[in-house]
């Protein structure tokens, strides 16, 4: 059994390009299915987010249309139920000893792109989490907290790594469209990220030493399952 740590963003709201606001939070389906798969794997989860704030679920993921039918949206309320106890007490990123953890795995929704791109403790964990050899997982949106991970004196630390993210595509096409007020993809790459991508709504994943990343909500079960993987390994 293997200690992961699932840092979840605290928002509830993004800043749209317009300055509108945006209702948000973390996608149902990514954090479900990672969950699922890495508790049927054996490992045991903590839940962290900034503040030690309950994290809220965007709304949106858990209509029929998104979650792949109404079915589907029940199972994904009824796990979300399951865990609000430990949704509701989460433990704060300030009080994170990052080496007590075997992997940080961040799933996505907008959310991160309003707290954890910029938040500190963020960065300090990841920083310190790459230093060790930690097994990083973000997917979706998730990698946005990757940008957190940047210091005056060494710079971003995951310049020249290769990852993948939301597209510029996906986000334009099936996510806040024409008004997002900035694209992660683009981002990333603008910090020294190698940026690759497949094709649009379908699982892709990318594994460059300890950083595992998805591109999209389907890609939520393959994270979880390289993530298990590695820890096996």
């Amino acid at each position: 059994m293997n200690n992961i740590l699932m840092i979840v963003s605290a928002a509830n709201s993004l800043t749209m390009k317009d300055g509108s606001e945006h209702p948000t939070g973390f996608w149902a389906e990514e954090l479900v299915e990672a969950h699922r798969t890495l508790l049927e794997a054996g490992h045991r989860i903590t839940f962290a987010t900034p503040g030690a704030k309950a994290p809220t679920v965007d709304e949106i993921s858990l209509t029929p249309e998104q979650a792949g039918g109404e079915e589907k949206a029940e199972r994904l309320r009824a796990y979300l139920e399951e865990l609000r106890p430990e949704l509701d007490s989460p433990m704060s990123l300030a009080d994170v000893v990052p080496l007590e953890y075997d992997a940080v795995v961040i799933p996505g929704g907008h959310g991160p792109m309003a707290d954890l791109t910029t938040d500190w403790d963020m960065g300090r964990i990841l920083i310190a989490a790459n230093d060790a050899g930690l097994v990083i997982a973000p997917f979706c949106h998730g990698p946005a907290a990757l940008l957190s991970a940047e210091t005056p004196d060494a710079g971003f630390a995951f310049s020249a790594r290769r990852l993948t993210v939301f597209t510029n595509s996906e986000e334009l096409g099936g996510g806040t469209g024409e008004n997002t007020p900035w694209f992660v993809a683009d981002a990333l790459r603008d910090k020294g990220a190698i940026v690759e991508a497949g094709p649009d709504w379908e699982s892709f994943v990318v594994t460059d030493g300890n950083l595992i990343t998805g591109q999209n909500p389907q890609s939520s079960v393959d994270v979880a399952r390289q993530v298990a993987a590695s820890l096996q390994g």
